[in-house]
């Protein structure tokens, strides 16, 4: 039992510090709300519709994906690139499976056109 008594100090260090900070922010905010803050931020034009009323298309989230696609590409293959020769050809094999599975995510959006700017 003692050896997992670390593991259970950090749990409960890891559950009690966002909700500290959360209690804290909320006990020392101020709430005044005012016709400057329900303002536009910036720009001068009124709204005329809510966020919540606009339905996204698609094409939005296809974009989505394909950005986190790219970016957890760059993400993985540096550290791939840095022990490549430590690796060897089984580093080789992991990173080209790697890598199909996502060119199969680009292809995805390129055929739903989420590559089309137009």
């Amino acid at each position: 039992m003692g050896q997992y008594l670390p593991i259970l100090v950090f749990a409960v260090l890891a559950a009690a510090l966002p909700i500290g900070t959360i209690v804290i922010a909320r006990a020392v905010q101020t709430r005044r709300p005012n016709a400057a803050k329900l303002e536009p931020y910036e720009c001068g034009v009124e709204a005329t519709t809510s966020a919540f009323d606009t339905r996204f298309s698609v094409r939005y989230f296809l974009i989505a994906v394909l950005f986190v696609v790219f970016d957890v590409e760059t993400i993985f293959l540096f550290p791939w690139a840095v022990m490549f020769h430590r690796l060897g050809l089984f580093g080789l094999a992991e990173m080209l499976v790697f890598l199909a599975i996502l060119v199969v995510g680009y292809f995805y959006c390129w055929k739903r056109k989420a590559l089309d700017w137009a």
